[in-house]
């Protein structure tokens, strides 16, 4: 792969529309509003965006379940709306990447409407059909990830279709080649207007086990699940049928030869398997996608042992791809609140940014991160996400980290003029963009200062990564490339700490921007309370 590639050691800002800014009044977030905060965006000193899904849709999943992959929805605006927003972040220089949702759709995309038809139309074969067992039950043991079986009954045709998510998202067969031609067609569509890379949603989905063998059965000590609740049925079973199946790496391949048509275009996978990292190193190569991401870092284990396992493991086994690291999304609860476990103080807020920033490779930054802001307390009678409904109240789901951006303290917290979608809370308004954009010492100007900086280190961007032996709760690497190499540390907890330099190493302390920063004295590093410690070495 060439290494002037622009997202190699990127940051790249997700954006949850629905939820950043209503330029139009019914409570819910639109292109329009990501368009007028592009300037707030480029301030920040991030290299992409990331936008979650706008197609149309009947938001059954928020837009995660399409019905038509070539149109933006009404709710968000028009067609004529993202080609100005692609216009003005391309003149700030701001990439732009899409969510593309590939393994299923919703139950409304014309596609599945005319293949619940019957058995023998023209897409009679384009989703996953089976006939029941001789009880009318489903074909096998497969759950959904959002609760229940896997399988839903269709009258029209006598079976059953597959839906790994809701019973609304059937899968796509990707089996068959005619569907993975229309899926790549779909793709081509946004690549000619001029988005500049994707994000694919749970992109080792697309294929199943043609012969829809069973999944075995998990013990129940090892039913810890990664992204989703450990009351959820789905904890119950190895998914070694439902994904992650070899024919994948041919789709992969395939898009990869479509996307290298385009200059400098990039492809982040998303990827979910029962061996998250090593399904990564396997898609992650020059053939295949350019960058890939799972949930091993959106666990609830922020420690600095396990951190460092998880990218030792990931550096181990990938040999020649390109990570990339996040530590908060769309769908697990925010990073301040699952990793500061009651201490969500502005000191962890801006060294959880620094940290994700220092790791080897590429950092996707959830909206709200810059600001610190803690998961939400959403209330049952609020709740929209159907996942949380399904599993209330052992698990409350995902609206609590998508609730409304605070940029004043006015009314709605001038997210919009009618009744957001979802309660902003108090102690997001009282962290809002505009009172922290006037305090030099607040997260979201420490974040700008340390993104500023992080852009002119070739070490931090492209560099090697190679962990230093420390005591819990001392996170310890080096980031070394040609002719440059940096020090960087990290005290995990809400207490100073000392630890003792390795010897050979001579450390040259650079300005830690506003983050808490540790000091040398001798070979004795001081690290005060969530500190950092970065320092050019010989």
């Amino acid at each position: 792969m060439k290494k002037n590639n622009w997202w190699r050691g990127a940051v790249i800002y997700q954006i949850y529309p629905r939820s950043f800014l209503d330029t139009n009044g019914d409570g819910v977030g639109d292109l329009p509003g990501i368009v007028e905060k592009l300037d707030y965006i480029a301030g920040l000193g991030v290299d992409a965006i990331w936008i979650s899904p706008f197609f149309k849709s009947p938001m059954a999943d928020f837009g995660y379940d399409i019905a038509d992959y070539r149109d933006v929805d009404p709710l968000f605006g028009t067609l004529a709306d993202f080609d100005a927003l692609l216009a003005k972040a391309h003149a700030l220089g701001i990439k732009v990447m899409i969510d593309q949702v590939l393994s299923h759709c919703s139950v409304e995309h014309a596609w599945f409407k005319e293949s619940r038809e019957s058995r023998d139309n023209p897409k009679a074969d384009w989703y996953v059909w089976a006939d029941p067992k001789e009880d009318g039950t489903p074909p096998n043991n497969w759950m959904s990830l959002f609760g229940g079986v896997a399988w839903r009954w269709e009258p029209r045709r006598e079976q059953y279709y597959l839906h790994n998510f809701l019973a609304s998202q059937p899968d796509l067969n990707f089996h068959n080649p005619a569907v993975q031609d229309a899926t790549l067609d779909n793709v081509k569509f946004w690549l000619d207007r001029g988005v500049d890379g994707l994000r694919l949603d749970a992109i080792n989905f697309c294929f199943h086990d043609a012969q829809l063998r069973d999944n075995p059965p998990k013990p129940k000590e090892k039913r810890v699940g990664r992204g989703f609740s450990p009351d959820n049925p789905y904890a119950y079973q190895y998914h070694y049928y439902n994904n992650t199946q070899p024919e994948n790496i041919g789709f992969l391949e395939r898009l990869r030869a479509l996307l290298d048509r385009y200059p400098d275009a990039g492809a982040l996978g998303e990827i979910s398997s029962e061996d998250s990292l090593a399904t990564t190193a396997e898609y992650v190569t020059d053939q295949r996608l350019h960058m890939g991401y799972s949930f091993e870092l959106l666990t609830d284990d922020g420690t600095a042992g396990y951190i460092r396992d998880t990218v030792e493991r990931l550096e181990a086994a990938m040999v020649e791809g390109w990570p990339c690291w996040a530590i908060s999304n769309h769908d697990v609860q925010r990073a301040v609140t699952r990793w500061g476990r009651g201490d969500a103080s502005p000191a962890l807020a801006a060294q959880l940014v620094a940290l994700v920033c220092s790791l080897r490779g590429s950092v996707c930054l959830y909206q709200g991160e810059e600001l610190g802001l803690p998961e939400a307390d959403v209330p049952y009678e609020a709740l929209q996400d159907p996942y949380g409904k399904t599993f209330w109240p052992n698990f409350k789901g995902r609206d609590g980290c998508r609730t409304p951006m605070p940029w004043h303290e006015g009314e709605q917290a001038g997210f919009s003029q009618g009744q957001p979608w979802l309660p902003i809370p108090a102690e997001h308004r009282a962290i809002n963009v505009a009172a922290q954009d006037a305090d030099p010492d607040s997260i979201l100007n420490q974040v700008r200062r340390f993104l500023a900086w992080r852009r002119s280190q070739p070490a931090l961007r492209l560099g090697r990564i190679r962990f230093l032996d420390a005591p819990e709760p001392v996170l310890a690497f080096v980031r070394e490339t040609e002719g440059a190499a940096m020090l960087v540390v990290f005290n995990l907890s809400p207490q100073p700490v000392a630890w003792e330099l390795p010897a050979g190493l001579s450390p040259h302390p650079v300005d830690s921007h506003g983050l808490p920063s540790g000091t040398l004295q001798d070979d004795t590093l001081a690290l005060p309370a969530r500190g950092v410690y970065y320092a050019v070495i010989d």
